[in-house]
C-alpha cells in the first residue's frame, strides 16, 4: 500500500494518483511534484523544487510527450466531480482567461495574445470550476488550452465579419464548447448533477445550445438584446417584453465605493419570465429556437445619474414560478466569480505561473495543470474559513500542520491573547496562517486573501515537515 507521508502527499494523490499516464512511475511523479508544488507554489521551476535530482526529474517529466494535458485534466476532473456528487448540485463556473509568458524572441510555440501591435505572446485557456451550492471550491472539472496562430490586424467590422463566415470548429467558441463537454461528461461520469455559470462573452448562439444539450442546469448573463418568438409579423425583443412586467420582488444590495461607483444600498427589481429565443445564423441562414426562463434584476431608483445602474439579465433553464426561485437564480450567480479570483491566485496570486521560463506549450500546459490544482486548493482553503468557519481545521490541514501553526503563532501572539492545544476551527486557523503572512485583521480591508495565505502556509510547512520528521525518529511530541 502507498505510503502517505504528509497532507499534501495525501491530497496530491487525490488529485493526480489515478492519471492514466501509460506508467506508475510516471504518475508518481506528477504526484510528488504536485505534493511539493502545494508545499511551496512557484511559478518557475527552480522556486519549488530546491534538490537538482528532484528538479532534473521535474524538468524531464515536463519535456517528456509521454504525459498528456488531457490526461492530467482528466484526473483533476474526476477527483472534483467524485466531490461535487456528495452535494445535490454543484455550481461550475466557466470563464476564459489568458497566459502571458515571456518569448522576447517568438522562437516559442506560444501565440499572441490582445492587440497584435503590442507583441504580447502567450496562451489561452478555458477553465470550468465546481464550487458547492456555498460557493466552497470544490477542484477543476475541466480546462481547455490553445494558442492563438495566424493572427491578423483587422478592424472589429472585418473581423466580425470574417468570424461569421466560419464554421464554429475553426473559432475560439469551439474550446468553449470543449470545455463544457468535458466537465459534463466528468460530471456524468461521478453521477454529480451542475448548474454551470457563464457571463457575458459566453451569450453565444453555439454555447447556448451546448448546455442545452447537456442534462445540467446553467444560467448564462445576457449579452445582447436578443429576438424571442412572437405571435404575428412584429419582431419582439427580450429587454422590451420583460420591461412590460411587473417587478416580482425586488431586494436591497451594499454597493462598495470604486473606480466610477458611488457607494450606496441599491434597489433592485426583479422580473422573470418564459421565452424563446430565436437564435439565428445570419450567415447560413438558419434558426433554431430555445426555451428559457429570464430574469432580469435592474437597480431602480437609486442610480446616481452619472452612474450605470446594476443590470444583470440572466438566461436560465432552471425552473422560475416565484421571487424565491429568481433569487436562486441571482444568488447563484454571483458564485460565477470564484473562477476569476481561482484565476488570480493561479496567475499573479500565491501560484505566479506567468513567471514560468519553460520553453514549449507542451511543458508549460502541464506544469500550469498541475499548478492550477494548488491554486484551487488554496482557494477552496480560503472560501472555507469564510463559509463553514466552526469546521475543525482537519478537513484541510495535517496534525502536523495544525501543531506547526500553533507553535509558530505563539511566537508572534499578542500580550493578552492565549492559543490553546485543542484544535482550532478552520476560520481560526485561517487567520492565524494569514497573520504569519502579514495579514493584519480588519486594517487589512476585508477577510484574508490567496497571497497572505500562501505566505503564512509557506512558514508553516516547512516546520511540519521537520516536527513529522522528528515524530518518525521518536524524538517530538506533537500532541502539545
Amino acid at each position: 500500500m502507498r505510503q502517505l507521508k504528509c497532507e499534501e502527499d495525501t491530497w496530491a494523490w487525490e488529485q493526480f494518483g489515478h492519471a492514466a499516464l501509460g506508467d506508475s512511475r510516471r504518475t508518481a511523479r506528477v504526484v510528488r511534484m504536485a505534493a511539493r508544488a502545494a508545499q511551496s507554489p512557484g511559478g518557475k521551476i527552480s522556486q519549488v523544487f530546491e534538490g537538482a535530482s528532484e528538479r532534473q526529474g521535474a524538468y524531464d517529466l515536463l519535456e517528456t510527450h509521454h504525459v498528456s494535458v488531457a490526461a492530467l485534466s482528466s484526473a483533476l476532473g474526476a477527483a472534483a466531480a467524485e466531490r461535487a456528487a456528495h452535494d445535490t448540485f454543484a455550481f461550475a463556473a466557466v470563464d476564459g482567461s489568458s497566459l502571458t509568458l515571456t518569448d522576447r524572441a517568438k522562437s516559442k510555440d506560444f501565440g499572441s495574445l490582445g492587440a497584435l501591435i503590442h507583441h504580447v505572446r502567450g496562451l489561452k485557456v478555458i477553465s470550468t470550476l465546481a464550487c458547492s451550492p456555498e460557493g466552497v471550491p470544490l477542484g477543476l472539472l475541466s480546462q481547455a488550452w490553445w494558442a492563438r496562430t495566424n493572427a491578423k490586424s483587422l478592424g472589429t467590422k472585418e473581423r466580425r465579419r470574417r468570424n461569421k463566415k466560419r464554421k464554429v470548429e475553426d473559432k475560439e467558441t469551439w474550446h468553449w464548447l470543449e470545455a463544457i463537454d468535458h466537465a459534463a461528461a466528468q460530471a456524468d461520469q461521478a453521477g454529480a448533477r451542475l448548474w454551470f455559470l457563464l457571463d457575458r462573452e459566453a451569450d453565444n448562439r453555439d454555447i447556448l445550445l451546448k448546455l442545452a444539450e447537456t442534462t445540467h442546469r446553467f444560467t448564462v448573463r445576457g449579452s445582447w438584446d436578443r429576438l424571442i418568438e412572437a405571435t404575428g409579423k412584429d419582431k419582439r425583443y427580450l429587454r422590451q417584453w420583460l420591461a412590460r412586467e411587473a417587478p416580482g420582488g425586488h431586494y436591497g444590495l451594499e454597493i462598495c465605493a470604486g473606480p466610477k461607483r458611488t457607494a450606496r444600498r441599491a434597489h433592485i427589481d426583479v422580473r422573470w419570465g418564459r421565452v424563446v429565443l430565436r437564435l439565428r445564423d445570419r450567415w447560413r441562414k438558419t434558426e433554431r429556437r430555445l426555451e428559457v426562463m429570464a430574469v432580469w434584476a435592474r437597480e431602480e431608483g437609486t442610480c446616481p445619474a452619472n452612474e450605470k445602474p446594476v443590470d444583470w439579465l440572466l438566461l436560465t433553464s432552471a425552473t422560475v414560478e416565484s421571487f424565491e426561485d429568481a433569487s436562486l437564480v441571482v444568488g447563484g450567480y454571483t458564485r460565477r466569480w470564484r473562477v476569476e479570483e481561482f484565476h488570480k491566485t493561479w496567475k499573479s496570486g500565491a501560484c505566479k505561473v506567468e513567471e514560468s521560463q519553460l520553453r514549449s506549450q507542451h511543458a508549460v500546459t502541464l506544469w500550469a495543470t498541475i499548478l492550477a490544482a494548488v491554486a484551487a486548493r488554496i482557494e477552496r482553503l480560503k472560501f472555507l474559513a469564510r463559509t463553514s468557519p466552526e469546521q475543525p481545521a482537519t478537513v484541510e490541514l495535517s496534525k502536523h500542520e495544525i501543531r506547526a501553526l500553533i507553535l509558530l503563532v505563539r511566537e508572534t501572539k499578542k500580550r493578552n491573547e492565549t492559543i490553546p492545544d485543542t484544535t482550532p476551527t478552520i476560520g481560526q486557523a485561517t487567520d492565524w496562517i494569514a497573520r504569519l503572512g502579514g495579514y493584519t485583521g480588519k486594517s487589512s480591508g476585508g477577510p484574508p486573501g490567496s497571497i497572505t495565505i500562501r505566505r503564512g502556509l509557506d512558514k508553516v510547512r516547512p516546520a511540519a515537515r521537520v516536527i513529522a520528521a522528528l515524530e518518525t525518529e521518536g524524538r517530538a511530541d506533537i500532541s502539545g
